[in-house]
């Protein structure tokens, strides 16, 4: 393993159809999925074939380039992808982008879904280098959900930070929560720090604040959905209870997330549209049920972190401490 590298590959573009990793049946199934149409793509993302913000906006470009291969209506496209999911503002802004060119030359639009898919690589690399330089030595790090290679580009956000700490020999320890429901800790992150020879150890979310009241954690590292003026930050949902148990036990906490994902239409968080996913995911498990049949479920697939918890934002530009509307504004405009 590198610095710049995993030992994977979550996206690919091959010829004339896009090429997705199955993230349902990982650990266990190494699984390539193809797409042809941009209604195959938004069903993936949808199914969560696909999750992760920018992994989903890489996603969604590929599809919007995929119905101009096969001459299809470019406003339908877009209509289908942007219903996939609410939450993830990489979303839209890759298919705003994909729009704005103003054609329906195939060779551009795919030229285009590339180079969303490069920009958001090199991105990573960017930003693990400097959320890298925040972090002491012998560094212990708890994550949340799956931030990595699987969910973006490559390299990662979160994850990202990780991995370049890791190659600067900064790193000792992350703890991986599982993530109910979809445990994306527990399946992805997991699986793939260990790919790459990373130390890690699954800790069931329940066990968080043991954890930070032992003085086992330095930093708490997450990714974004989506990100407002103000700083407030939607995320798994998870996040928010993470955020403040790290604050109660002066555990530092670090949002990584590339500017893409800021969202300056939106004051706070409490504008954030919070998507509302099924029910029996949490009451069953694999198809298997865990709770008695007929039992009602709430389940949010996001939560919202206020700034005023939030001791760093990273970005491929740099980073802001204490996060507050004039430091977000002047680093998202550099």
């Amino acid at each position: 393993m590198t610095a710049y590298s995993s030992s994977f590959h979550a996206i690919e573009w091959r010829g004339e159809s896009l090429h997705l990793l199955d993230q349902r049946v990982l650990p266990h199934t190494h699984q390539v999925l193809d797409y042809t149409t941009a209604a195959e793509v938004a069903d993936a993302i949808r199914e969560m074939v696909v999750r992760g913000a920018p992994a989903i906006g890489i996603s969604a470009a590929y599809g919007y380039a995929l119905d101009a291969l096969a001459g299809r209506d470019l406003d339908q496209a877009y209509k289908v992808l942007a219903e996939s999911r609410p939450t993830a503002v990489n979303l839209f802004w890759a298919l705003e982008r994909m729009a704005a060119l103003g054609t329906g030359d195939p060779h551009a639009l795919v030229a285009e879904a590339r180079a969303i898919h490069e920009e958001d690589l090199q991105a990573n690399l960017a930003m693990g280098q400097y959320g890298a330089s925040l972090l002491g030595e012998n560094c212990r790090i708890y994550t949340h959900c799956n931030t990595g290679a699987l969910a973006t580009g490559g390299h990662g956000t979160a994850l990202g930070i990780i991995r370049t700490a890791m190659a600067d020999g900064k790193l000792e320890q992350v703890y991986a929560g599982e993530t109910r429901p979809w445990l994306q800790g527990a399946r992805l992150t997991a699986w793939e720090l260990m790919q790459d020879q990373i130390p890690v150890k699954l800790a069931c979310d329940g066990a968080a604040a043991q954890l930070f009241r032992s003085g086992a954690v330095d930093w708490v590292i997450v990714g974004a959905d989506r990100i407002t003026a103000n700083g407030d930050v939607a995320n798994k949902i998870g996040t928010y209870s993470l955020a403040v148990l790290a604050r109660h036990h002066g555990v530092k906490f670090m949002v990584a997330a590339p500017t893409t994902t800021f969202d300056l239409t939106l004051e706070n968080g409490q504008a954030i549209p919070i998507e509302q996913r099924p029910g029996n995911e949490v009451t069953s498990l694999n198809g298997q049920p865990v709770a008695p049949e007929g039992c009602e479920a709430i389940n949010p697939a996001f939560d919202m972190t206020p700034a005023e918890l939030i001791d760093a934002i990273v970005t491929e530009k740099g980073y802001v401490l204490m996060p507050d509307r004039e430091s977000i504004a002047a680093l998202v405009n550099l």
